[in-house]
């Protein structure tokens, strides 16, 4: 990947300041179904934007998981947002937005089983050759787990191993899953080939109930998630970006929690 640092999710919310920030932050990564349909004002300042900073894209409607389904007319757009404006890294989640063809809007949780594994890593590479560019996958949160035969760190590296992909490794979405079912979140770490990691994300998460924690990205960052952030650069010192994509503060109240995580990713 062409990013190295610490990183911040560009949101509408702050875009027009961002380009303040140009010596504080490494990179950006965007959400392209946010901005793919921009007017010419908002693509020049886009087009700016990526003037002055490294930047990536994370999308949120592939639906990994819709194995049967592939939706040419999103991937052809996509494509030609991502050459437009000189995006080479991609990233998606390990899911299901779309049921044969359908749109669910959410982020569903994948049986993990071996015929997944098998249906994932050919989409995977249909994907990739439509869109010329190496994918990388993400890590989710689930709070239902589907019949599955399948360890979720065996699911990822197959796939991985498979694919030969990427991973973009959720702390937050470790943690939270880890809280939910019961497993133990550095364990988890210890099973990932560090060498496959592409960069990370880090977010805040809601306690919805004393039983069960929602990555809701719309909360600073849980101390927990911290310390699982100071385990992973231990074992290598990947990228790594903040998200927050509700309840989004000030640009500059922001940069404080970015600036935390910088504080951290430096003095490891």
């Amino acid at each position: 990947m062409l990013i190295d640092g610490c990183g911040l999710g560009l949101r509408n919310s702050f875009i027009n300041e961002i380009e303040e920030y140009q010596e504080s932050i490494d990179f950006l990564e965007i959400v392209p179904e946010n901005l793919m349909h921009m007017n010419k004002k908002e693509a020049k300042r886009f087009e700016s934007i990526c003037e002055k900073f490294p930047v990536i894209a994370h999308g949120l409607s592939l639906s990994l998981g819709d194995v049967k389904h592939l939706d040419l007319k999103h991937l052809k757009r996509l494509r030609k947002f991502l050459d437009k404006y000189g995006i080479e890294d991609y990233s998606e989640h390990l899911s299901f937005t779309s049921i044969d063809g359908v749109q669910s809007f959410e982020l569903l949780p994948l049986p993990m089983t071996e015929a997944m594994v098998e249906g994932v890593v050919d989409k995977i590479k249909i994907v990739e050759e439509i869109l010329e560019r190496t994918l990388v996958i993400e890590n989710p949160t689930y709070y239902t787990v589907l019949a599955s035969t399948m360890e979720e760190s065996e699911f990822i590296a197959e796939i991985l191993k498979r694919s030969g992909v990427k991973l973009l490794l959720d702390i937050n979405n470790v943690f939270v899953n880890s809280f939910n079912h019961g497993f133990d979140a550095e364990a988890f770490i210890d099973e990932i080939n560090f060498e496959k990691v592409a960069y990370c994300h880090i977010a805040g998460h809601m306690d919805y109930r004393n039983d069960l924690l929602v990555d809701t990205h719309g909360m600073p960052v849980k101390e927990e998630v911290w310390n699982l952030m100071r385990y992973v650069l231990a074992k290598k010192r990947v990228p790594i970006m903040l998200e927050r994509d509700n309840n989004i503060p000030p640009l500059k109240e922001l940069m404080k929690e970015y600036e935390k995580m910088q504080g951290i990713y430096n003095g490891v």
